[in-house]
């Protein structure tokens, strides 16, 4: 069932979503992240992000190597909902499709496994600017794994 995520709730989601609210990572805060919603049994993520211009290119849109951190971000992000604590989401690869120029604002990407295997992952997302319109779309392998110390 999907849902808002309220900081004030942490406790209640799976570890990753609790260590983002916690202490977001440095590229996370760069990209504006802002979780808004998750369904744990989907494995479904919606997030905002705030782009301007520091993340534009020389042609004054958002840069690509940006789109695909997006991108990766909220792809990483899905399928971390099924990790436990110690374990890790990393993506062992990942194909962006660039639809259209992003501009500075508010866009939000989503993202959902398609399947998932014994610890492989395939997920598929989605980054649309504020007016709807799709901005890119990504396919990704993400492997769970348990956190080296």
């Amino acid at each position: 069932m999907r849902r808002p995520v309220e900081p004030a709730q942490a406790s209640e989601y799976p570890p990753n979503i609790q260590a983002i609210l916690k202490r977001k990572a440095a590229a996370s805060a760069y990209l504006g992240q802002e979780l808004l919603e998750i369904d744990t049994d989907e494995g479904w993520v919606r997030i905002a992000y705030s782009l301007g211009e520091t993340h534009f290119n020389r042609y004054g849109a958002i840069h690509g190597g940006v789109i695909a951190g997006v991108m990766d971000d909220v792809v990483a992000t899905a399928a971390g909902l099924v990790a436990q604590w110690g374990e890790i989401a990393p993506t062992l690869e990942m194909k962006v499709s660039y639809l259209n120029q992003a501009g500075a604002g508010l866009h939000t990407g989503e993202a959902r496994v398609i399947k998932r295997g014994k610890s492989i992952l395939f997920l598929e997302g989605t980054l649309r600017n504020e007016a709807g319109k799709t901005i890119a779309t990504a396919s990704a392998t993400i492997m769970i794994a348990a956190m080296k110390r």
